[in-house]
């Protein structure tokens, strides 16, 4: 990345202005101001990790950037967090949202303030813009939501199709350790162990909450902008990356909104497009300020002549659970799909032009899923990314697709529509489309889950009919790749895939008995775009005081499959604030050959922070497990002031199954 330090406008920063809301509750905000600039749109990024710590290393190369060309950037922790007073309720709540409502009204009407306000932000931040877009505060003139979901139910970290994915628990785990660490005794002085201690007191029990929240009811439908995507008045750029869990949202909001949008979809994991791995990486803030550019100040900068939907197209290569590039080439399209469909049924083991009799069983397999990699791609750990699917698609139900005469570039989210029995009133289908290339390996190309349970619907449960075909359409996620002339496509079923999402406890046996595969593809229309090379203002320095540790290991212990992973970021100091922090992770999950009601998963955080001689200390830690047709969710929180134990807490719920 090129590193940018003369700008346009001199940078001035003010750490801790706090923005008083209208039931006495101050937040505390970070401001970066162009000196000599006048009143100019403010960018407002809200978020509840921290800016003091948590967001600080990507603030610096962001804000700074963006502010040094007329804009005023504000970084604000949610009530709760960092050094903002109030307290913490859950994700997305009506709190938070209307906070955010009052900060916008608030920074219009700042001297230094225009008038006009965007909000930008990655996973949480990405979230609130759209959901605060949604209730449509005027000055709110654009957004720019990267990572994000419009479906809280159908596509967020707690479900997939219906299934419990396996990282609900951990999220909830990583939701418990941000949100235990103190605001910063710097700013907020002798008070910071007593808002502390309230917080500890006052944590919600979150992995309860979202286990016992199985259907998508109201408390899911509160913040999916899906509901009404009409109430969006600001214009939106939205952006999300092909190894993020989140590929759906670009799509959904370039073909529902009414307000001006546009789309981009590189090949990066959960980060900001100009850091973000796998390569290649853009000028992402150069296309941000294009944005605010047209949407805040009125000045064309080509904005209108963008493609609807800028998309990487990604080459096929060998399966890696990692990279550092990934080949492809990038298309503008006026639609989020290609243009033609290519249909095939399934006959027999293959995928034909023609649909023929299948009748196929495929049994439960504790095993498979050994190779699906992470659901959220962050780079906090190894291996994140999926492996060669061969041993799970051995573990499957495969179709198999003829040789390629030529060149297929798919773009969109492919439909498996089956025919399917199954020998339980509870089951679930996991649907993969992988690439079989000619050296033998198998490449995830995009997968798709269905709980048969909700087969009518995610807002209601009914039993399948034990031995009785059902017709059931699997939508898969939505992808850019080519497959090239000499590979085969493959279909690939199976009624389990842990620790991805979670199995029912009984195994089971799914009969195909017909099926097909609709798939979006281009067919000649596009324009070839480019983007400039990745710039950034200079990064924080942070002084290192020991090492980083990653592990990922998984195998059979006995009769036991296992998944454990180990990321340690070590004890890193911030030189401008003084700031010691750390924070690792270990999660383990857990399955019994033969015995899906034996899954099981922990997950595990510590951090640390402090300042010279004073240093606090958390550990969170989650763990979820099945019994008798129920979940048994458990947590624990426990504090300590330079290794003094100050604050301990336990959780246990039972949550039945629906």
């Amino acid at each position: 990345m090129q590193i940018i330090t003369e700008f346009p406008f001199a940078v001035e920063e003010e750490v801790d202005l706090r923005i008083l809301l209208s039931d006495g509750i101050t937040l505390s905000a970070r401001v970066w101001r162009p000196v000599g600039a006048g009143a100019v749109p403010v960018i407002l990024e809200y978020l509840p990790y921290r800016k003091r710590d948590g967001t600080a290393a990507r603030d610096a190369g962001t804000h700074p950037y963006l502010a040094g060309h007329g804009y005023v950037c504000v970084r604000v922790d949610m009530r709760g967090c960092g050094e903002s007073e109030g307290l913490f309720e859950d994700e997305y709540s009506e709190q938070e949202l209307a906070d955010g409502v009052e900060v916008v009204n608030w920074l219009s009407k700042q001297s230094w303030c225009s008038g006009n306000v965007g909000m930008m932000g990655i996973s949480w931040g990405g979230f609130n813009g759209l959901q605060i877009a949604a209730l449509a505060p005027e000055p709110l003139k654009a957004v720019v939501s990267l990572c994000s979901t419009v479906d809280r139910f159908a596509d967020d970290i707690h479900y997939k199709g219906g299934i419990m994915l396996g990282e609900n628990p951990g999220w909830a785990a990583t939701s418990l350790s941000w949100f235990s660490v103190p605001p910063d005794p710097e700013l907020v002085g002798d008070k910071w162990r007593d808002i502390w201690m309230e917080r500890l007191e006052n944590t919600p029990f979150l992995a309860e909450r979202w286990t016992q929240r199985q259907v998508r009811d109201e408390y899911w439908a509160h913040g999916s902008v899906c509901e009404d995507y009409s109430a969006i008045k600001a214009a939106v750029l939205s952006v999300g990356g092909w190894h993020d869990g989140y590929r759906n949202t670009v799509a959904h909001l370039v073909e529902n909104l009414d307000a001006p949008v546009k789309g981009i979809v590189g090949p990066w994991n959960h980060k900001y497009p100009h850091i973000g791995m796998p390569g290649p990486q853009i000028d992402f803030l150069g296309e941000m300020l294009r944005w605010w550019d047209h949407w805040l100040k009125g000045i064309d900068r080509g904005v209108d002549n963008d493609p609807a939907y800028r998309v990487y197209v990604m080459d096929s290569v060998k399966p890696e659970v990692s990279f550092e590039h990934r080949a492809g080439r990038w298309v503008g399209l006026e639609q989020a799909k290609g243009a033609e469909e290519r249909n095939w049924a399934f006959s027999g083991a293959a995928l034909a032009d023609e649909a023929g009799p299948v009748g196929r069983i495929v049994a439960t397999d504790v095993a498979c899923g050994q190779g699906t990699g992470e659901y959220f791609p962050f780079g906090f750990g190894p291996g994140e990314l999926p492996d060669d699917q061969s041993t799970d698609d051995a573990k499957s139900m495969c179709f198999d697709g003829a040789e390629l005469i030529e060149d297929l570039e798919i773009v969109g989210a492919a439909r498996i529509a089956l025919c399917i029995k199954s020998d339980q009133t509870r089951a679930q289908v996991a649907v993969r489309l992988n690439d079989l290339r000619p050296d033998g390996t198998s490449a995830l190309i995009a997968h798709g889950f269905l709980n048969l349970h909700h087969r009518e619907g995610h807002d209601h449960v009914i039993d399948m009919p034990v031995g009785a075909a059902v017709d059931v359409v699997v939508v898969l996620d939505q992808a850019a790749y080519r497959v090239p002339a000499g590979h085969r496509l493959r279909v690939a079923i199976s009624p389990s895939y842990f620790p991805f999402i979670w199995p029912e406890e009984a195994a089971v046996n799914l009969t195909v008995e017909a099926g097909s595969l609709r798939l979006p593809v281009l067919d000649g229309e596009g324009v070839m775009v480019a983007f400039a090379p990745a710039k950034g203002a200079e990064p924080l320095a942070f002084e290192r005081h020991s090492d980083r540790v990653e592990r990922k290991e998984m195998g059979r212990d006995g009769n036991v499959w296992r998944q454990e992973i180990i990321g340690d970021d070590g004890l890193i100091e911030n030189p401008h604030t003084g700031l010691k922090t750390s924070q690792a992770v270990h999660e383990v999950f857990e399955i019994e050959e033969g015995d899906p009601s034996s899954a099981r998963a922990r997950f595990g955080w510590e951090r640390s922070f402090g300042r010279n001689d004073w240093m606090v200390r958390t550990r969170s830690h989650v763990a979820l497990s099945s019994k008798d047709g129920a979940f048994v969710v458990e947590a624990k929180l426990e504090a300590f002031e330079d290794d003094v134990p100050v604050f301990a807490k336990d959780w246990r719920a039972v949550v039945p199954k629906f």
